[in-house]
């Protein structure tokens, strides 16, 4: 083949074959036996064996394997030398091409008070990357051109860049400025390639990637998310502005489906903490994952930072969902299940239901899908099959929910569109709000006990739980 029909032959779709050159057929579907014989005619190309390597070019290909045996050889001596020279370095280096953690990488990461203020995930996770980045010198990562929103900025690591000066000499340092030693990644407005890429370093080893964009532009890194999961390999895609309380940016950038799009992708785990210590968490947990992807999902708004000493640990986190917080006597009339910033709103409406005589358990469901991983036993000591008075909260489609709350309990969620206002208008005006959780669960309560309708709740209830069916 002369060299005007090798360039040809990149673009053209086909080319070469007879009947077959530049159709839909020669895309998707094979030539045939008989067009391959019409093919190899065209080109002068021998008809036998039926897969034909000329032997100048066995012998080319074969010399990669000595030359590969010799590059590693050289490679061996290099690292040899330079393990004597720098041990320390070198044993960083192959701490991190297993795959494993040093000693200590998360003694720093900060536990917050509580606080009803609080702090925006997004700012908490800041905080835990930063602390857990100075100890652990392979996680590495960057945003889409949203540093300052998602923040995700390494703070006096470097910019990963190669820029000389006129002389030609390298800039910059590890401690600041442009260099090769920066661990901080300039990705550009490209989420699908900022995906990828960290992919590609995964992949590679030796390096803990992780991405950062709103959480509505997961759209744009689905392929690369996918392929992250199907690979098995243990990228962090951190994911802020996380619902529609984000506010005035509107029904474009406030992400609805964008939780139940991720959730659907098999082998991905997806966690959105609902304060900064569950926030602590979830990072650790996305650092000590190594054999799957991980999506963390972060608030725009401050959250309350939740009084640990009134409820339960965050490291309950680590097993998907856990009892925030219970009836008295641990037999709860009603279960309400969140996630994220709506945990407080629960805990609110919780305290609420709890002045009516409701006795209510309050789950936090931070992960569905660490959660599905526990044992049988787990789930049903926090989801009792029993008890199917049921309600979820969390500001995102209800697809889904139904496997946790089952045929009988109800869902709070956003089922169309977002609207332009300040975050805690649109919250408001979709039933995200103290008032409306308490209604919902008084009424599924009610309907559990169709024959209770001219008592009050509270009175049917105690009749329940004290002496049987009223009817």
């Amino acid at each position: 083949m002369n060299n005007k029909k090798m360039k040809i032959a990149v673009w053209k779709n086909g080319y070469g074959s007879p009947h077959k050159q530049d159709t839909f057929e020669a895309h998707g579907s094979p030539l045939g036996p008989k067009e391959v014989k019409l093919t190899k005619q065209a080109f002068g190309w021998p008809l036998d064996p039926p897969f034909y390597i000329p032997d100048s070019a066995l012998a080319h290909f074969r010399l990669a394997l000595e030359n590969g045996k010799q590059a590693e050889a050289e490679w061996e001596v290099k690292f040899s030398e330079y393990s004597k020279a720098f041990p320390d370095f070198a044993g960083e280096f192959q701490q991190a091409m297993a795959g494993e953690l040093p000693e200590g990488w998360d003694t720093n990461v900060p536990i917050f008070p509580a606080d009803p203020k609080g702090m925006a995930t997004r700012a908490a996770s800041g905080k835990v990357l930063n602390a857990i980045a100075r100890k652990l010198p392979w996680l590495i990562g960057g945003s889409a051109d949203l540093d300052p929103s998602t923040r995700t900025a390494l703070e006096a690591m470097g910019d990963f860049e190669n820029s000389r000066d006129e002389a030609g000499n390298l800039q910059g340092s590890a401690g600041g400025g442009w260099s090769y030693a920066g661990r901080n990644l300039h990705f550009g407005v490209r989420e699908h390639a900022m995906g990828a890429i960290a992919n590609g370093l995964a992949v590679h080893g030796g390096i803990i990637p992780f991405t950062a964009t709103f959480l509505v532009f997961a759209d744009y890194m689905r392929p690369p998310i996918r392929l992250a999961a199907l690979m098995e390999q243990g990228v962090v895609f951190v994911f802020t502005h996380d619902s529609i309380a984000l506010g005035e940016d509107g029904s474009t950038h406030q992400p609805v489906e964008q939780l139940a799009s991720l959730r659907a992708i098999p082998q991905l785990i997806v966690i959105r903490p609902c304060d900064a210590n569950e926030t602590a968490v979830a990072w650790r947990v996305a650092v000590e994952t190594r054999n799957r992807a991980v999506a963390l999902i972060f608030t725009r708004q401050e959250v309350p930072t939740l009084d640990r000493s009134q409820v339960a640990a965050a490291d309950g986190l680590r097993r998907g969902a856990y009892v925030l917080a219970d009836a008295p006597d641990g037999n709860p009339d009603l279960i309400l299940i969140v996630t994220g910033s709506e945990v407080s709103l629960i805990v609110a409406a919780g305290q609420k239901l709890a002045e009516s005589a409701i006795g209510v358990r309050i789950v936090s469901m931070p992960s569905w899908e660490l959660f599905d991983a526990q044992s049988q036993a787990y789930r049903d000591s926090v989801l009792p099959p029993s008890m199917d008075a049921r309600l979820a909260v969390e500001a995102g489609v209800t697809q889904g929910w139904i496997k946790y709350v089952g045929d009988g309990g109800d869902v709070i969620g956003v089922d169309r569109f977002g609207a332009s206002a300040p975050g805690e208008i649109v919250m408001r005006e979709y039933g995200f709000t103290v008032d409306n959780i308490y209604e919902r669960a008084m009424k599924l309560i009610e309907r559990k006990r169709p024959g209770c309708h001219q008592m009050t709740v509270a009175e049917a209830v105690a009749v329940w739980r004290n002496k049987g069916d009223p009817n």
